[in-house]
This record gives C-alpha cells, sequence and structure tokens, in this order.
C-alpha cells in the first residue's frame, strides 16, 4: 500500500501552524494521520449512491408539550411561604461584599 502521507508533508503542516515537532512526534503524527486517511479512504470507497442524506441517525420528533396557558401562582401565597421577604419581593441574604 502507498503511503499516504509523507513526514515531509506532515512537517509542513506543522510549519504552516506554527508548530515544533521532534523528529518522534513527526514519526507519531505521520503514522496518526496516515491512519486517519486510510480511514477516511475506506469511507471514500462505499457506495452510498441509494443512502438518503440524513442529519441523524434516528427518526426525530418534536418531543416538547404544545404551549397552553394556565394560571399562574397568586403572588401573595407564594411569598407568604419566603422566609424573608421585602417589598413584595423575596429578600435573600447579601452575595460576597454587595452594599446593602
Amino acid at each position: 500500500m502507498a503511503q499516504l502521507i509523507s513526514e515531509q508533508e506532515v512537517a509542513h503542516v506543522a510549519r504552516l501552524a506554527r508548530l515544533a515537532l521532534s523528529a518522534e512526534e513527526l514519526e507519531l503524527y505521520t503514522t496518526q494521520l496516515a491512519s486517519v486517511l486510510g480511514h477516511a479512504g475506506d469511507i471514500e470507497a462505499l457506495d452510498i449512491a441509494d443512502v438518503a442524506p440524513t442529519a441523524h441517525p434516528f427518526p426525530l420528533s418534536n418531543v416538547f408539550r404544545e404551549d397552553e396557558l394556565r394560571p399562574c401562582l397568586d403572588r401573595q401565597e407564594v411569598l407568604a411561604q419566603a422566609p424573608l421577604v421585602e417589598s413584595d419581593r423575596f429578600r435573600i441574604p447579601r452575595i460576597l461584599s454587595e452594599a446593602q
């Protein structure tokens, strides 16, 4: 099998990306990129003429419920259950060093 990518090509791409590669890294990345390109070649060789384009492997449908109006909670009832209330709002403890 012919080599899919040479060390010189990997070194050139590394220079373009401004990456300094050692000789060991250059050899490792050349092998890894050749493997990736080999897989891409395998996929390219597949006959997919009868396969419809898809965005997802499984059929999806909208799983959200329809919006429907519902009555709101009573403001005074909710505030009556809060531990601290001030000016018809929930009062919470100060966060970090906020001024009062």
